[in-house]
């Protein structure tokens, strides 16, 4: 059975996309810890980054690192920070979080409530920026 992130590729899911090309997808979180957190994923199903092969997971790094430059203009942050946990989604995805202080990275802080227009508009100015 697919991911909700292959269903969110496939466009069953409706999501607010930053990013994709024939391998890769990027796309604002809906339960965001700061405005413009993204999620970067590979098009191809695993469950663990490690498993992935070398050229998928370079390949995500370097995608990651394109949006993340997007993402640090956009929100005019001090750093975008990386994590890779994927433990909720059965799918490879990295987080791309803007940050100010260390404490913005705390997937225990409460997550922002953003309209669907303030998502759109911020996925709209990371994508342009890439």
């Amino acid at each position: 059975m697919a991911t909700i992130f292959t269903r969110i590729i496939n466009g069953e899911i409706p999501c607010y996309k930053v990013y994709e090309d024939e391998k890769y997808f990027a796309f604002l979180d809906i339960n965001p810890l700061k405005k413009g957190h993204t999620l970067v994923i590979p098009k191809v199903e695993d469950d663990y980054i490690f498993n992935l092969d070398d050229e998928t997971y370079a390949g995500l790094c370097l995608v990651a690192k394109k949006i993340a430059k997007a993402l640090k203009e956009s929100t005019k942050c001090q750093r975008v920070g990386v994590t890779v946990m994927g433990m909720e989604v059965p799918h490879v995805h990295i987080h791309l979080v803007p940050m100010d202080k260390e404490k913005d990275m705390l997937f225990s802080n409460p997550k922002l409530e953003l309209s669907a227009d303030e998502m759109k508009s911020i996925a709209e100015d990371i994508a342009k920026r890439i």
